[in-house]
């Protein structure tokens, strides 16, 4: 083991973005659903996958199991220890000291910033969803000429929370990011808010996406975007950050801008953040979906023209506490990997190689956020 690879061992991870772990214990099937953004499917393991490859390997030992265990010794040994003992084994093996957490999308019984940090023994912040919140608000009653007002002080009110860190949008989701980048006007905003509530059903607008994009450059906070990678939901062509271009160039000197996950896009999320001050990325969720033997190639890619106070850890995690653990691991895999291939081809000196190991593990993402930093982690 090279020194690198011994210095991210031994670095506490701020995870900047996931999400709760289930506080249930989990069926075979509803475990398979949660393996994959794709679900389970008859006749096709989710085991049989990148991912579910790396949890038979990387996972099964901290059950005490051997590596590469057969899928239905992982899962009855999964079973026996319960939701709370897998959970407990998972979190504290990430060692991650700080976990942002978006508590706005939640199918499912999770566990609260709170209690993800104390399985941890961790701390965490609250990442507060935009659309949740313009979803909630809708559903309490709300006229369209009042819509913009009272969605902007609830989202106001939101952030006040303490340990409230930044808020997030899933626009990618929603519409794409090909959207008229200018604020929308305050008659456009009634005019959409009027359709959807006619309409019902999730915030979808076009114009009421860009209002809350813009929302989130009034708060001041950091907003979270998720690009790339994701469920059946989106349309991934539609979520190419290189398409927020024009609405970076309407935002300079406003908010810090997350790009998250990224991949297949990473490459253009690095271009961005190349050229954008505001911009800062994350490869989280692709890392534990390629599994170890594929992560340095995607950090390799997001790393190509990245400034290196700009690249984040984050595992995005959700639904079972196996993916805060292998965004973990991946990331000080690939990231250490590269860096020291990097130093042995003397292109980086090794103190160099240790600054930025622990800039993108931690004190990017400390600083960004305004995250209290100890002593040891001062520049």
């Amino acid at each position: 083991m090279g020194p690198i690879q011994e210095a991210l061992d031994a670095l506490p991870l701020v995870d900047h973005h996931c999400h709760g772990a289930v506080t249930a214990d989990l069926s075979a099937g509803d475990f398979a659903s949660l393996l994959t953004e794709g679900g389970a499917w008859p006749g096709v393991s989710p085991f049989d996958s990148p991912v579910g490859v790396a949890v038979r390997r990387h996972c099964a030992p901290l059950l005490d199991l051997p590596r590469h265990a057969p899928a239905a010794d992982y899962l009855a040994r999964r079973s026996a220890l319960g939701w709370r003992e897998v959970n407990r084994r998972f979190l504290s093996a990430a060692r991650t000291e700080v976990f942002c957490v978006d508590t706005g999308y939640a199918p499912h019984s999770l566990t609260s910033p709170d209690e993800l940090a104390h399985a941890a023994g961790a701390t965490a912040y609250e990442v507060v969803r935009l659309e949740a919140l313009a979803e909630a608000v809708v559903a309490q009653g709300v006229e369209p000429d009042e819509y913009a007002r009272v969605v902007g002080a609830a989202a106001g009110e939101a952030v006040r929370k303490p340990g409230v860190v930044a808020v997030k949008s899933v626009a990618a989701y929603r519409t794409g990011f090909d959207l008229n980048p200018a604020r929308p006007t305050d008659a456009e905003v009634t005019e959409a808010a009027r359709r959807w509530l006619a309409r019902g059903g999730r915030l979808a607008d076009p114009v009421l996406v860009r209002h809350l994009l813009w929302t989130a450059v009034d708060l001041g906070l950091p907003l979270q975007l998720h690009t790339g990678f994701g469920d059946d939901d989106i349309r991934l062509h539609h979520a190419d950050p290189a398409l927020l271009t024009d609405w970076l160039h309407l935002t300079r000197g406003t908010v810090p801008v997350l790009l998250l996950h990224c991949w297949p896009y990473q490459r253009q999320a690095a271009y961005l953040a190349a050229v954008f001050e505001q911009v800062y990325l994350d490869v989280g969720l692709a890392l534990h979906h390629t599994g170890p033997a594929r992560s340095r190639a995607v950090l390799e890619e997001a790393l190509e023209i990245t400034p290196f106070r700009k690249l984040l850890h984050s595992s995005d995690a959700y639904g079972v506490a196996e993916f805060h653990h292998l965004g973990a691991l991946c990331f000080r895999q690939g990231l250490a990997a590269l860096l020291q291939d990097r130093v042995d081809a003397d292109e980086l000196s090794l103190p160099d190689a240790l600054r930025i190991a622990t800039w993108t593990g931690r004190d990017n993402a400390r600083r960004l956020y305004g995250l209290p930093t100890p002593d040891s982690a001062r520049d």
